[in-house]
């Protein structure tokens, strides 16, 4: 189980969050690295990942900089329970490819499996760790958002999300309860601009706003 929880920003706040961050001792910075993510769906309209009843995510990611090259697969999926506390709890299988594969993979999924092509979005991420926590600074292009994500084997994983959103300075009661994409479609629907299935950084955005 992953247990985890976000914030959103606006693009002016991200110098701030960034020193702000690196101020905390104890965390190890990772480079800034591109992102770009592709979602399917299965190729069965009866079977849809975006059903309610199943309301997972099977999706493809590559990440690279210029140090690095990585591809992952992996599914996310809302449970019932993820919402009964202030820290989301969902369910989450990663399984890492070699980069190399990429092309090869995308051939099984989508010319072999017949999934269906959803959604993609571009962001920059920068991680900070340590052996209890991951906070992602995930630069999308219609906002800033932390991620908050427990990596430690306590038995008590949200006691120690929430250590780290205090350590933060934030709210709970600040945390977007959805996915991205969710985010996503309300600031379109709210700033009245077009979405995309394809969500770019050449392309026109709605912003967060605060």
């Amino acid at each position: 189980m992953e247990y985890e929880v976000r914030f959103y920003f606006s693009k002016e706040k991200l110098e701030e969050i960034i020193k702000k961050i690196k101020n905390i001792k104890g965390l190890t910075m990772q480079n800034r690295c591109y992102e770009k993510t592709l979602q399917f769906d299965h190729p069965c309209a009866d079977m849809s990942f975006y059903n309610k009843k199943i309301d997972g995510r099977f999706r493809v990611r590559i990440t690279k900089n210029e140090v690095i090259s990585k591809c992952k697969l992996s599914w996310k999926r809302r449970l019932e329970s993820t919402t009964e506390s202030d820290v989301n709890k969902e369910e989450e299988v990663e399984l890492n490819i070699n980069y190399n594969e990429y092309e090869n993979l995308m051939f099984l999924i989508e010319k072999v499996l017949k999934m269906k092509s959803i959604e993609s979005y571009e962001r920059y991420r920068t991680i900070f760790n340590n052996d209890e926590v991951e906070i992602a600074v995930d630069e999308y292009p219609f906002g800033i958002a932390i991620e908050i994500e427990n990596k430690s084997k306590s038995e008590e994983p949200q006691a120690i999300v929430r250590k780290w959103v205090e350590n933060l300075g934030m709210d709970m009661e600040n945390s977007y309860r959805l996915s991205w994409d969710d985010k996503y479609s309300k600031l379109c629907k709210e700033q009245n601009v077009e979405r995309y299935n394809h969500v770019r950084f050449d392309l026109n955005m709605p912003q967060v706003i605060e």
